[in-house]
């Protein structure tokens, strides 16, 4: 365990108590099952052991969330659907029990308890066997902090900072950040148990172009559409990314300025041989207002549907040992389009300037958050000096609170906010730490921390 890892079980008690955080939606938490991020091995509500063996595909049509999974339940397979809960009693409440497109279920996942006891039986009245995630599995995969923003004002930790030496601060932010980077892998590393390193990686490059407000949908995009299908129709990958996502219409291309109809029409006409197959009932979440126009989610799936096309190149450079952050950023700033360098939605005018389809910040913003914390666990010639190198990408607000709360200002956090290493130890701190405490700061543990703080290596 890192001394940032020892400080944090440390204080993790001192933390002040706050009401318990909320389970995500339904929809993030059936992304996160289908990830592997709760892994494969469970206990039923028996005691019998239980394996994922197969997670099955997205269900596109009324019914249970995942088809054609496989479950080892004490040695025994059994093949069907699993279906994901919040909690035992909504299987009755949604009326699972008495619907027959549920009789196929042979695994029901709940994520904390109901009030009053509640079976999970069939129409046939068989039992389903039940597993429930426990408190700790959430709390280890959710990472969810009590609160969402913490003021962005000076806090108690800028005076004990302002004594530690430079080594010492650096030594703090490269633990900081080295622990991150293992919570990332972590979760790739899952993701590729259940599905694969191929599509570990294009979910979290999907992630990654999603930014904060569109990292779900996209990255539920790219586990409804996956990369294996994709390659199979490398011809249609534009049209199914885009009709997945739930952008395509049949009279898209009327509506539209003269020069995009014969690509709109094209993409309809592609995508309708397709549809049948793999057009979701469950449209995707997208956040289509407040984001610039560069950021519009038709932009980001148009990025995606790129990457799929040149995967080869992106998967050697992306995986490929050595890791070399350059090539990998220099590749996605290359990434070209000729109807997308001059376009921000589908159905827009075409722009006088050109607009880089994975933009520097974003290709920083991958490497830093994916790419760059695999390859500090798996190549020996990529270490902490090699990542140290990697200049950071733009300062989201989150990076600015906890500059502003460690050390008192932007300015005075300058040298620790020029590379994106750094930018990770302050996101880990001020999601460990700032977002935890609900005193204000007034009671939370990390200032007396940084004051005995004393491991200078850098």
């Amino acid at each position: 365990m890192g001394a940032y890892a020892q400080l944090l079980a440390t204080t993790r008690g001192g933390v002040a108590e706050a009401p318990a955080v909320p389970l995500p939606t339904e929809l993030e938490l059936q992304a996160l099952w289908f990830a592997g991020a709760f892994g494969r091995e469970f206990t039923d509500s028996d005691g019998r052991s239980v394996r994922i063996v197969q997670f099955g595909e997205w269900n596109r049509g009324a019914g249970p969330d995942f088809l054609h999974g496989a479950v080892e339940i004490d040695g025994e397979t059994h093949t069907g659907a699993i279906e994901l809960d919040t909690e035992p009693a909504d299987w009755e409440a949604h009326g699972h029990g008495a619907d027959p497109a549920f009789n196929g279920v042979v695994l029901h996942v709940v994520f904390r308890d109901s009030p009053v006891t509640s079976f999970t039986r069939t129409s046939e009245h068989r039992a389903v066997p039940r597993v429930r995630l426990s408190a700790e599995a959430l709390e280890a995969v959710l990472q969810l902090p009590v609160r969402e923003v913490a003021i962005a004002r000076p806090g108690r930790c800028v005076h004990p900072l302002a004594g530690l030496s430079e080594s010492s601060v650096q030594a703090l932010l490269r633990q900081a950040a080295e622990h991150r980077a293992a919570l990332k892998t972590r979760r790739f590393l899952h993701t590729t148990d259940a599905h694969g390193r191929d599509a570990a990686l294009f979910q979290s490059v999907a992630e990654s172009l999603g930014y904060r407000a569109n990292a779900l949908p996209m990255r539920l995009l790219a586990q409804r559409m996956p990369l294996a299908a994709l390659k199979e129709n490398t011809e249609a990958i534009p049209a199914l990314l885009f009709g997945v996502a739930g952008f395509l219409s049949p009279d898209l291309h009327e509506k539209a300025p003269p020069d995009t109809r014969d690509y709109l029409r094209n993409l309809w006409d592609t995508w309708w041989k397709h549809r049948d197959r793999w057009e979701s009932r469950q449209p995707l979440p997208w956040k289509m207002h407040g984001q610039r126009p560069a950021n519009h989610p038709h932009r980001r799936v148009a990025a995606l549907a790129a990457l799929a096309a040149n995967w080869p190149a992106f998967r050697q450079r992306a995986l490929g040992r050595p890791f070399d952050p350059k090539k990998v950023m220099t590749f996605l700033a290359e990434l070209n389009d000729p109807f997308w360098t001059h376009r921000h939605t589908l159905s827009s005018r075409a722009s006088d300037r050109p607009v880089a389809l994975f933009g520097k910040s974003q290709a920083i913003e991958f490497v830093a958050n994916h790419a760059a914390p695999l390859a500090l666990h798996e190549d020996p010639e990529f270490g902490w000096d090699e990542l140290r190198k990697l200049p950071a990408g733009a300062k989201n607000e989150k990076v600015r609170r906890c500059a502003i709360r460690l050390f008192g200002s932007e300015e005075t956090a300058g040298p620790w906010l020029r590379k994106a290493a750094h930018h990770q130890a302050l996101l880990q701190i001020y999601h460990d730490f700032c977002l935890e405490d609900v005193t204000d700061c007034h009671n939370c543990p990390f200032p007396e921390q940084l004051s005995q703080w004393d491991h200078p290596e850098n």
